[in-house]
C-alpha cells in the first residue's frame, strides 16, 4: 500500500501577510530611490503641479537653466523667505511640523511653512492639499531627496520649478515674464519680489506688487543681505 504524503504544513495567516507586507515596503523603497535619484544627474522632464496645472494659461511657462546661469540674489532670496534652515536641516523641520500639527489640531487643517526641500518634493510627485497622507509621502519624499541629492542640487530644482505666476514655473520664466531680465540679472528686490509670491502665486504678482507683498520683499531684502555677509551660499557649494 502506498503511503499517504503528508500535507506540508502551511504557515499561518499572519506570517503569509506579514511576508506580503515586507515585500511591499522593500518596492515601494526601491521604487522611491528609482524616483529621485537620477534627479542627481537629470532634470526633471516635468513635474506633478505642472501636469495638474488648471491654470487658463497654455503652455505652460517653464525652462529649465542651470546653477551658474541662476544667479545668487534669486537662491537668497528663496531661503530668506521660505527657510533659512535650509542648509541646516535634514529635509524636515520639528519645530515647523509640531506647530503644522498644532494648527491642525486647533483649526481642523494643516498649515504651510514647509522646507524647500518638502516644497521640492511635493511639487515634484505629488498634489495639492493638505491631508495627512500627502503630508506623510511628502516627509517620506523628502528624506529621499536629502538622501540622494545634495542642498546645492535640492535648491537647483526647486528654483526650477516653484510656480510664481498662474501657469509660470521656475525662476527663469518668472524673471523674463516679470522683469523682463535673466534670473542671474535680478536685482535684489526683483528677486525678493519673486520670492514673495511664492506662498501663494496665483494671488501676488511680482510686477504688481500689493502693499502687503511690498513689506514682505523689503524684509526678504534685509535676510539677504544677512545671509550674503554670512557667505550662506558657500555652505552649500563646497
Amino acid at each position: 500500500m502506498r503511503k499517504k504524503r503528508s500535507r506540508k504544513k502551511q504557515p499561518p495567516r499572519w506570517q503569509r501577510w506579514l511576508r506580503l507586507f515586507t515585500i511591499a515596503m522593500l518596492v515601494f523603497v526601491v521604487c522611491s530611490f528609482l524616483l529621485v535619484l537620477p534627479l542627481r544627474w537629470y532634470e526633471p522632464v516635468t513635474t506633478a503641479f505642472m501636469l495638474l496645472d488648471d491654470s487658463e494659461r497654455r503652455p505652460l511657462l517653464h525652462e529649465w537653466v542651470e546653477w551658474d546661469q541662476l544667479g545668487t540674489a534669486i537662491a537668497l532670496a528663496a531661503v530668506a523667505s521660505e527657510d533659512q534652515r535650509f542648509a541646516d536641516h535634514f529635509g524636515l523641520d520639528p519645530e515647523a511640523i509640531k506647530k503644522s500639527i498644532g494648527e491642525q489640531q486647533k483649526r481642523g487643517y494643516l498649515r504651510g511653512g514647509s522646507t524647500i526641500s518638502q516644497q521640492t518634493a511635493k511639487n515634484l510627485f505629488l498634489w495639492r492639499g493638505r491631508s495627512f497622507v500627502r503630508k506623510g509621502l511628502e516627509a517620506w519624499l523628502t528624506i529621499i531627496l536629502e538622501i540622494c541629492l545634495p542642498k546645492q542640487r535640492i535648491l537647483e530644482i526647486y528654483l526650477n520649478i516653484a510656480e510664481f505666476g498662474p501657469g509660470i514655473y521656475g525662476a527663469s520664466a518668472a524673471s523674463k515674464t516679470f522683469f523682463g531680465v535673466v534670473p542671474r540679472r535680478l536685482s535684489d528686490r526683483q528677486a525678493a519680489l519673486l520670492a514673495a509670491v511664492l506662498p501663494n502665486p496665483k494671488q501676488f504678482r511680482a510686477n504688481d506688487p500689493t502693499p502687503y507683498l511690498q513689506k514682505r520683499s523689503n524684509w526678504i531684502v534685509r535676510q539677504m543681505w544677512r545671509l550674503r555677509r554670512e557667505a550662506w551660499i558657500t555652505r552649500i557649494t563646497q
